[in-house]
């Protein structure tokens, strides 16, 4: 089968004809298909059936013309391996039955079983490599992003419970994020040893965090996922997820290859605060999909003029879809993305 390796090109900063696009939680919700299925299953029952997950994938490929597939799954999947009990609540989120809150609670998590516990994940994986045209992505929780529901019980705004353990008891922080960050990295080698073609790494709401905190508390284990990865010949992605402008600086030395922008960051000042070390992915507010398509056109022109600039560039969204986007209004965003960058590449502008 003919692979189209345009988004794998632009993760190692090579040249393209046109700007890859994919949008991260692209099998989602706005899907009316979706819908119908989430009407008869969990998410967590859909990543059960890897012919199930394996369609739901790779619906948006068809449907929106993207140029690369991310498995359908959940960050909170791998946690249950290592001792975890929970459930995804509909409209709260992960809801988790008992929290980790002391050395004690810390001393209970075993290392992740991925063969055994997540076959379904794996076989997934498989299933999309023979049938896909496009590459594969795959990706896991970082370490902050998962501790936040981990520690907190549930999905958190002010983190509170979180960061009481960091500042409180660094150490017993320090070995929980170890064993998250182990967690994470073996999930990520084993996605890629069944097929995988890329690998990204959430970190939604680690920009909660000041600089100094994230660098003295989370970025040693989040740099020790990427370490464990070094042999792993596919790229690497780290999303440090909304408002984490502050703390781009601090990733010059991530072995990643590719760092994706909130929308709050413009993709020069990204590129110059990460010192130009990584291609870029990013980074249109998804709730401009709620304006007329002439706004959404102007919008995603602007942030490709910067992109272009400098090979390596993906397109994306600055988060993840939301559920009432419009499936005509991404299929359209997609197809403009794709017939205006190749215009102006043709005209001379790099990529």
């Amino acid at each position: 089968m003919c692979m189209n390796d345009r988004f794998l090109r632009a993760c190692r900063s090579e040249h393209t004809d046109r700007v890859p696009v994919w949008y991260m939680r692209q099998a989602g919700r706005y899907d009316p298909e979706y819908r119908r299925i989430k009407e008869k299953y969990s998410l967590l029952e859909i990543c059960q059936q890897p012919e199930l997950a394996a369609e739901v994938t790779m619906m948006p490929v068809r449907k929106l013309g993207v140029d690369a597939a991310i498995l359908y799954s959940d960050i909170m999947n791998p946690v249950a391996s290592i001792g975890i009990d929970f459930d995804i609540v509909k409209d709260v989120g992960p809801v988790i039955h008992n929290p980790v809150r002391t050395a004690a609670d810390v001393d209970k998590l075993r290392p992740i079983d991925v063969e055994g516990d997540l076959p379904h994940v794996l076989e997934t994986i498989r299933i999309l490599r023979r049938e896909l045209d496009v590459p594969l992505i795959t990706f896991g929780g970082a370490p902050f992003t998962l501790a936040s529901y981990i520690v907190e019980g549930r999905p958190s705004k002010s983190y509170m419970k979180t960061k009481a353990l960091m500042y409180t008891e660094p150490d017993v922080w320090h070995r929980l994020m170890g064993k998250l960050s182990a967690m994470a990295a073996e999930y990520l080698r084993a996605q890629a040893a069944a097929g995988a073609q890329a690998v990204q790494l959430f970190d939604s709401w680690v920009g909660a965090l000041a600089p100094r905190d994230f660098q003295a508390f989370v970025l040693p284990h989040v740099q020790s996922i990427f370490d464990r990865l070094e042999g792993v010949d596919i790229p690497k992605i780290y999303f440090p997820g909304v408002s984490s402008g502050e703390l781009l600086p601090h990733l010059t030395e991530l072995k990643a290859d590719v760092v994706g922008l909130d929308w709050r960051m413009p993709i020069a000042e990204g590129r110059r605060r990460t010192e130009g070390r990584f291609a870029v992915q990013g980074n249109l507010d998804p709730y401009v999909l709620t304006a007329p398509m002439e706004v959404i056109r102007e919008h995603a022109r602007r942030i490709l003029d910067e992109g272009m600039r400098e090979p390596g560039y993906i397109f994306n969204l600055g988060h993840g879809l939301f559920p009432e986007a419009s499936l005509d209004k991404l299929r359209e965003l997609t197809e403009f993305v794709h017939t205006y960058s190749e215009q102006r590449l043709r005209e001379g502008v790099s990529s």
